[in-house]
């Protein structure tokens, strides 16, 4: 049978790469009996770092979905990735978590990456809990860290736990709440005194803990008003409310090397943390089935789909419409997921995690609905994608092994994006940054078989011409027989309209027969296709045949069109210039990489600001920036803000090119040109 609504519980583990994760989720299976012994991520044998990539970087890479038993509980866990280059999983796993609990190491302290699983919950509108983790290691400072997230994250910080310590090092925990103090004796935990010099800071973090309690109700508020104190069962019986409600943040501290502090947490999980919910509503295990599908795994052999079950139950007999796309999903064999591993079940219930295979028109992000309730649930929305690369194959003629590879791989990660760029002949790929590339390039290889190389996607530039040029095209030809004859007058003029070229006519008295007005068009458009500085597309211009000549017999469209040709290539004495792609381009930054940012765009990026203005504590700059200047800045404004900031950029026009940049963009297109 499946397990019952209320004793589920779903939680995403956030925070700051090797903070301790990874580690945790590890600890917490071992401790609840869910494997045999406790992996480590240096020896490759974690239940959550299972991909071939994160073994081999020994970090987390993709969002990982496991559970562990507990009291009678099932807890799902899904393990996502510290590295900000994969935040696409962290959003995949909140869309489906009920509570994130934010890992920080008790040696490294308050850091980006705990302000943005902070920030990414708070938006989610998800309860948050913290973990203050590494106990175990030299330099842990726990009162530091602690006293840092309240500084920080304001007064529903509230510690649960607090570590015991003995010289440099910490020996035990002491439950904040009930006073009881414990430590570790190899996998076993103890009960110990609490040591008399932690009376006065256990009672400081026990009133910080009641004023936060007493906030959730007027009648606890009005009694602690009376008294000045809550007992522990008073406080114990709000917990589950301000942490649902989002006044209170849990802090539990530990190290899951040892397991000092696992079981309290877990303890937490069954009595303080909330059920599981759709959008801060209740679910209805008596409802039609109705799933949501919050990630994809694919590979080479097929793929899987994992959900979250938000309304009835699942069985493998169903039927369900994908309310997306009206597409009937016979669903199948069902599984649970432990990392790599499934275990085939006959039905997940509502509020649990659950898998199926083979689903042929279904994307991450979907509902899954029974028929006659179809409704769309909302789906997951990705950052844009803001780092580019050309994509191409080691070996020619593969490329359409890369674009199937790409394909596959899309289908597990829906944040990069591949376009065919028509202009410069380049695959383009587009991901979160330099790791996020290398990994999907690692992934083609070990997965699909193929070598790719990457290069600086190559810029969309255009040619326009700047003053009126009466250009002479003269084609002649005598080969015996027929000979080849055509002769035009074309004046060539610039254009504000039409990207396209505007072909207009003048011709008096038939020096031009009509019956060639088309060809001479169509070589103009042919040749209209390579500017002729850079060999860029020509445009905004207009072209006017107003005389010429031609022969009775050695006429025929093929020679006008190459007159044509001959008169454009005049052109080069029409001051033509090229024109280079602007971007509009919002930085989102703190308010101390301000001056860095305000710098950075006129003197590096050639930008022109435009202003800023104050955003949910954030400063959100605008600037207008050639796009040839940004094929880094994804990586650079990581640098600059430490990781904290972000950006969109998105094309407005084109202008043209400083005289400077001009000759450097001429000299590349000989380059390559040549290289070709």
């Amino acid at each position: 049978m499946s397990t019952e609504l209320k004793k589920i519980r779903n939680i995403a583990l956030l925070g700051h790469g090797g903070n301790g994760k990874t580690t945790l989720a590890e600890n917490i299976l071992s401790i609840a009996g869910m494997t045999d012994r406790m992996g480590k991520v240096v020896d490759g044998n974690t239940v959550s770092d299972f991909d071939a990539e994160e073994i081999r970087r020994q970090i987390s890479i993709s969002a990982a979905t496991m559970y562990a038993n507990w009291q009678g509980y099932k807890i799902n866990i899904i393990d996502t990735p510290g590295f900000f280059d994969f935040a696409g999983e962290v959003k995949q796993a909140l869309r489906v978590a009920d509570l994130g609990i934010i890992c920080v190491s008790a040696k490294d302290g308050l850091n980006v990456g705990a302000e943005k699983s902070w920030k990414l919950l708070k938006e989610a509108g998800k309860p948050r809990a913290i973990y203050i983790s590494k106990l175990d290691e030299e330099h842990a400072d726990f009162d530091k860290t602690f006293d840092g997230l309240r500084a920080a994250f304001g007064n529903s910080v509230c510690a649960m736990t607090a570590p015991i310590k003995d010289g440099d090092k910490y020996v035990g925990i002491v439950d904040v709440i009930t006073k009881k103090a414990f430590k570790m004796e190899g996998n076993k935990r103890v009960d110990i005194p609490m040591p008399d010099s932690m009376s006065d800071r256990l009672e400081e973090l026990y009133t910080e803990l009641a004023e936060s309690a007493a906030e959730t109700s007027e009648e606890l508020m009005e009694k602690y008003f009376e008294t000045m104190e809550l007992s522990p069962e008073e406080i114990s019986g709000a917990l589950s409310a301000g942490v649902a409600d989002g006044s209170i943040c849990p802090v539990y501290a530990g190290s899951a090397f040892t397991g000092l502090g696992t079981r309290i947490l877990l303890d937490a999980a069954v009595s303080i943390f909330p059920e599981p919910s759709e959008g801060g509503k209740a679910l209805d295990p008596n409802g039609p089935a109705k799933v949501i599908i919050y990630k994809t795994v694919s590979d080479q052999f097929g793929k899987f789909s994992l959900f979250k079950v938000v309304s009835g139950k699942v069985t493998g007999d169903l039927t369900l419409t994908n309310a997306r796309s009206g597409a009937q999903e016979k669903l199948g064999h069902i599984y649970t997921m432990q990392g790599k591993k499934n275990t085939e079940v006959p039905e997940i219930g509502c509020g649990d995690f659950g898998a199926v295979s083979k689903l042929t028109d279904t994307k991450t992000g979907d509902t899954l609905c029974a028929p006659g309730a179809v409704e769309a649930l909302p789906g997951i929305e990705f950052d844009v994608p803001c780092y580019q690369m050309a994509i191409s194959p080691k070996v020619k003629g593969q490329d359409d092994k890369v674009a199937q590879g790409l394909s596959r791989l899309n289908e597990e990660d829906p944040t990069f994006s591949v376009t065919l760029n028509a202009e410069t002949h380049q695959q383009v790929v587009a991901g979160a940054g330099d790791m996020h590339i290398d990994v999907l390039c690692s992934k083609l290889k070990s997965k699909f078989g193929v070598e790719v190389e990457l290069s600086p996607a190559r810029v969309a530039y255009r040619e326009k011409i700047r003053k009126t040029l009466e250009t002479h095209g003269r084609h002649k030809k005598q080969t015996g027989g027929h000979g080849q004859f055509a002769d035009v007058k074309i004046r060539f003029e610039p254009q504000s309209e039409q990207e396209d070229m505007i072909f207009a006519e003048e011709v008096f008295g038939g020096s031009v027969p009509k019956n060639f007005f088309p060809a001479v068009e169509k070589g103009l458009r042919e040749n209209c296709q390579k500017g002729v500085l850079a060999g860029y597309p020509m445009v905004y211009l207009k072209a006017v045949l107003y005389d010429g000549d031609f022969h009775p017999v050695d006429s025929s469209e093929m020679a006008f069109k190459t007159a044509a040709g001959l008169a454009y290539k005049e052109l080069v004495n029409a001051n033509p210039v090229i024109m280079e792609p602007i971007g509009l381009l919002k930085v989102t930054i703190p308010d101390a990489n301000l001056g860095d940012i305000m710098s950075d765009i006129p003197s590096k990026r050639r930008g022109t600001m435009l202003g800023m203005n104050a955003h949910d504590g954030m400063q959100v700059v605008e600037a207008e920036v050639p796009m040839a200047e940004m094929t880094t800045y994804a990586i650079d404004l990581r640098s600059m803000t430490q990781g904290r900031g972000s950006f969109t950029l998105e094309f407005i026009r084109y202008d043209e090119t400083p005289a400077n940049v001009q000759q450097k963009i001429i000299e590349e297109a000989k380059a390559l040109a040549e290289a070709e």
